[in-house]
């Protein structure tokens, strides 16, 4: 018994020290930029008000948090389209990109950024590197994470101790909690019930 009791100390330990790291992200200033979830709410209320689409995109751990975000923006009422998926329709005035690209830069998130732009759609572009990153010149606007990501991992000094969170799961992680925030807000500024979210969900599992 004793010993179940230290594996539920030290996991509940564990999950404390994630959440901490995590929640800390939020108190970090974001000046010049404003909080981010102010502006992913500001952006998608917008969008939905001109009856806009909104089309999600970012690779690796990021890019699902971005399709759980994708999820929830349709049992909001959105019309939200992943960008790849089969049905995603082509991207006009008035439609909106949430793209990430934590490190700053990715060639794909360039790529996609530019296209929209071409076609004057905006980029909401989420980074933790607003300044140096080769994305920012395609964005409409920037929603700035103050995260740890793979580009800066390692600029912490000499570590002899694995880190709980490594590589960009401190970003990830914070684009988890960011998304439910948004999620939450937004469903209030819409109005939307629970009841009515609950509703869209997909009854083919």
């Amino acid at each position: 018994m004793a010993s179940r009791e230290g594996e539920g100390s030290e996991t509940s330990s564990l999950a404390t020290q994630i959440c901490s790291h995590i929640s800390s992200i939020f108190s970090k200033p974001t000046h010049p930029y404003p909080p981010p979830l102010d502006t992913l709410v500001s952006e998608l209320t917008a969008t939905a008000s001109r009856n806009g689409r909104v089309f999600l995109y970012g690779v690796g751990r990021e890019g699902l948090m971005l399709k759980a975000l994708c999820m929830r923006l349709a049992h909001l009422g959105l019309s939200a389209h992943l960008v790849f998926d089969m049905t995603t329709p082509p991207i006009t005035a008035g439609d909106l990109l949430i793209a990430s690209a934590g490190p700053g830069g990715f060639s794909t998130v360039d790529a996609i950024c530019s296209v929209v732009r071409s076609c004057s759609g905006r980029v909401l572009l989420l980074t933790a590197q607003p300044e140096t990153g080769s994305c920012v010149k395609h964005a409409s606007v920037v929603a700035y994470v103050a995260a740890q990501t793979m580009a800066d991992d390692k600029d912490e000094g000499e570590v002899k101790s694995r880190p709980l969170l490594p590589m960009g799961s401190v970003y990830e992680g914070a684009l988890f909690v960011l998304f439910e925030m948004v999620v939450y807000k937004l469903g209030e500024v819409l109005g939307e019930s629970p009841e009515a979210v609950r509703s869209r969900h997909t009854n083919l599992e």
